[in-house]
């Protein structure tokens, strides 16, 4: 094309343009919409990582930690950390109970308690209620000491502040609220809610005796431009085989940041998912303009414009369109985290600096331009299908056509892009392959299923059951005609249900799965920290008691499995989750069930040889271990190295007690360390066990496994309200889609009423008609949407998660009844004017 050629092209789009704004309201909200929806997501996300960078310290609680696991440092790991630290505070960290003696008995609550220095918080500050001095909240008047609590744990213990709880044997005041504990993001999941107290304070609890399940954090204030790199080479390469644990600020809490960039990038994929709704209001949009322009562009040819200039003068029209709706929605998309800025920060325990972030709105704009671009070109290409005799006879229909060569090139090449760009700037590539292809298929699918419903309207239509039926027949007339728009209707909020669908159903089977499945095989109480001399008595009351059905114990010590092979646990098995933090280890007196041992031979119960290792069957082909392979796990800042004697079935399924690592009797007897138990009991008896365990051993913490699975399920709501969120606003794309098109129908149905009225048609007969069209594309649409849920559904719980899936019909029919109501409100808010337009005048104006 030649300057000249594309400066012509370019007045007449000016001149075009300006007027034929009201034309692209759909156009430019289903854009704008898709792009703030991920330019909001990306512009939270960027402020959550931002104020990960800025509080780190912050969150951390020191610009490093060194941390251990079932001890306090020793006396050179002392030294060190003071030699290259301003402050090192020191805290401890464990399960208990808190118990409050109330009129009608002790009530109690498991609690994550925080034993504390008189440095403790190095950066930042606890949010008290009421707003004291934490000094004076760890020593208030009177002999006793205080504690601050958790307002969660203190409502569910009744206490309020004045009031005195108990941990272990020591009794403490309650002397105020924890409204903010500035490094609790790094201390990562917990079943109870915290407790704080000094730690001083607790010599008399006896709570922290030999083999007790507890972590110690040493959180250290280094000097101003300390290399901490060099810091963290240095005590890794003098404490290596001691189980010390180093972070620092470059990564305070990883396990949070990890889950904050994996939401973030799944809803931004949720968000192209509704970029390519928008993308089907896109096409029909501009397929609707080019409709009414073929007059323009017949009058052109006429006057001998080439084809290439034509394409140009609307290429030019929707790129100039398209950078308004993707400036509108940048700026909506920076604008809403702002004005939602109080319920964000409400709902994310994180640090967040909300701003401008370019990259964030860069990548949302580059989204929608490719989007807009690609599915903006097909009808685009049409205009090359006008001739000048279309200012003779209708050239606006026409058989169906598929582009040229190079525009289906061209088409592949910006839908190639758009994938790539996803899978490069996700994050999480994998995952961002398997949404793009879910979509694709998804389109697909729905395409066929428009042109399949279109199809068997038509003969319906023409069907013998139906000739005495006027209303059905006009509404499957409507359906398969070739002015039909089910199509666009079922793509649109097809696509959109199908998101919405799928959520729906690998959130009902995981609850399913957590409120069917776990209650009947799980236990009612795990018990931990069980000591060496109380067990004993522990399980002989357990088995006397009649409603108290069965009790499990093991050993329990934690290690931390450091080395494969005599080479590091890190460069062998990357970053699978056994080798992440310490594990819990045991030892056995008797051999297993012979079917539990899947490889290999279980040593005799008198061994006495090297230490030997029983591991979990999947997680050793997962990491790649075998029979004859040596692990090497630091317990107590002992190493431990033993052979791999058996692979062994352990079944986590059941809630019950499972070890991945279980060692010969001859490795760990001799180590200090507690017991835990499972006791299934009946429900009514759980509260009667857990009393008598907790007053005659209050050292003994009790997990009730139904509240760990109150957490699990809380964290899987907060995890299906985000992505439903992101569904909703593809739904709400898909509505916008729905009320352009039957807008675009609008005029089509002022004539066809005003010719069924001149027929003899009443007006109850022909909105009846229009009703049932729009709530047959409905449920199609839904009924489409629940099978791609259905199938999407399936693929995760079965490929991503190793669930079972089973099919949920009640989300699924309010999925297909939510579709017909969504097209039908759509139809009918169009149907008036048809209804209210006099025939005279209509048929009058027709050529």
């Amino acid at each position: 094309m030649t300057l000249a050629e594309l400066a012509l092209a370019g007045r007449l789009a000016r001149r075009e343009l300006r007027g034929a704004l009201p034309s692209f309201r759909v156009f430019l909200l289903c854009l704008a919409l898709g792009v703030a929806a991920i330019a909001a997501v990306g512009t939270v996300k960027e402020s959550i990582e931002r104020g990960f960078r800025e509080e780190a310290a912050v969150i951390l609680g020191g610009d490093a930690e060194v941390s251990f696991t079932y001890r306090y440092a020793e006396d050179a790991e002392r030294t060190f950390m003071s030699e290259i630290a301003t402050n090192v505070s020191e805290t401890v960290d464990f399960r208990s109970m808190a118990l409050v003696d109330g009129p009608e008995g002790s009530e109690r609550g498991l609690t994550q308690v925080r034993a504390v220095d008189g440095l403790w918080p190095l950066y930042g500050e606890a949010g008290l209620e009421p707003a004291i001095p934490l000094a004076d909240a760890f020593d208030p008047p009177g002999d006793l000491p205080g504690g601050i609590m958790d307002p969660i744990l203190a409502e569910r213990l009744g206490v309020e502040v004045g009031d005195t709880f108990r941990l272990g044997r020591q009794e403490f005041v309650m002397t105020a609220l924890l409204t903010h504990e500035p490094d609790g993001v790094s201390s990562g999941f917990s079943l109870g809610p915290r407790t704080v107290v000094l730690l001083e304070d607790l010599s008399e609890a006896e709570l922290l005796g030999p083999g007790t399940l507890f972590d110690t954090a040493y959180r250290l204030a280094l000097p101003q431009g300390a290399d901490i790199e060099r810091l963290e080479r240095e005590a890794n390469a003098q404490f290596e085989t001691t189980g010390l644990r180093w972070r620092d600020s470059r990564d305070p809490a990883p396990g949070v940041q990890v889950f904050v960039d994996r939401i973030g990038s799944f809803l931004v994929l949720v968000g192209l998912a509704g970029l390519a709704v928008g993308g089907v209001g896109i096409a029909a949009s501009v397929r609707a303009y080019l409709e009414g322009k073929v007059n323009t562009i017949a009058t052109l040819r006429s006057l001998g414009a080439e084809t290439r200039v034509i394409f140009a003068l609307y290429l030019l029209q929707i790129a100039v369109l398209s950078v308004i709706g993707v400036v509108l929605g940048l700026a909506l998309g920076a604008l809403l985290p702002i004005v939602f800025q109080p319920l964000i920060e409400a709902r994310l325990p994180v640090p967040i600096v909300f701003g401008f972030y370019p990259a964030a709105l860069g990548q949302a704009a580059l989204y929608g331009v490719l989007t807009a671009f690609a599915f903006a070109l097909w009808p685009l290409a049409r205009t090359g299908d006008v001739r000048a005799a279309a200012l003779y006879r209708d050239g606006a229909a026409g058989k169906f056509r598929l582009p040229g060569a190079a525009y289906l090139a061209a088409m592949a090449a910006l839908a190639a892009a758009l994938i790539g760009a996803s899978v490069w700037l996700s994050g999480i590539p994998r995952l961002a392959l398997y949404t793009a292809g879910g979509i694709l298929v998804a389109l697909l699918i729905l395409a066929l299923a428009a042109l399949a419903l279109r199809a068997l309207a038509r003969r319906l239509a023409r069907a013998k059951r139906f000739r005495g039926n006027t209303t059905v027949r006009l509404a499957l007339a409507a359906i398969g005609g070739p002015r039909s728009d089910a199509v666009p209707v079922i793509l649109s909020l097809g696509l959109g249900l199908s998101v919405l669908a799928t959520v729906g159903q690998i959130d009902t089977n995981l609850r399913a799965a957590i409120e069917r499945d776990l209650p009947d095989v799980a236990p009612s109480y795990f018990f931990v920290d069980i000591q060496n001399d109380q067990l004993g008595g522990f399980v002989q009351s357990m088995q006397a008691d009649d409603e108290v059905s069965r009790v499990e114990t093991a050993p329990m010590l934690r290690g931390i499995l450091t080395q494969i092979n005599g080479v590091s646990a890190r460069e062998v098995a990357g970053d699978h989750w056994v080798i992440e933090g310490d594990r819990g280890i045991t030892y056995l007196t008797e051999a297993p069930p012979p079917e539990e041992v899947v490889e290999g031979e279980w040593w005799p119960d008198d061994y006495a040889g090297p230490p030997l290792v029983a591991f979990a069957a999947e997680e050793a082909r997962e990491i790649g271990l075998g029979l004859g392979d040596t692990i090497t796990v630091n317990v107590l800042g002992r190493d431990i190295v033993a052979e791999i004697a058996a692979l062994r079935e352990v079944d986590f399924s059941n809630a019950g007690i499972g070890f991945i690592l279980t060692f010969s009797q001859n490795a760990l007897a001799g180590a200090p360390h507690t017991h835990i138990a499972t006791v299934y009991a009946e429900p009514e008896a759980e509260a009667r066990i857990l009393r008598a365990v907790t007053e005659d051993a209050p050292n003994i913490t009790a997990i009730r496994v139904r509240d760990a699975i109150d957490r699990v399920a809380d964290a899987l709501t907060g995890l299906a309200a985000a992505t439903s969120l992101g569904a909703s606003a593809t739904l709400l794309t898909g509505f916008v889609v729905l009320i352009g098109a039957a807008a675009a129908g609008e005029r089509a149905r002022v004539f066809e009423a005003a010719l069924l009225k001149t027929l003899g048609a009443v007006r109850r007969s022909i909105l009846w008609s229009f009703a049932l069209r729009a709530g047959m594309l409905g449920a199609a649409a839904g009924a489409v949407a629940v099978f791609a849920g259905a199938l999407g559904g399936w693929a995760v719980l079965t490929f991503v998660m190793e669930s079972s899936y089973r099919f949920e019909p009640i989300s699924a029919a309010l999925i297909i009844v939510g579709g017909a109501l969504a097209t039908l409100l759509a139809g009918l808010a169009f149907a008036l004017r048809p209804l209210a337009a006099r025939p005279a005048r209509i048929l009058r104006a027709q050529d």
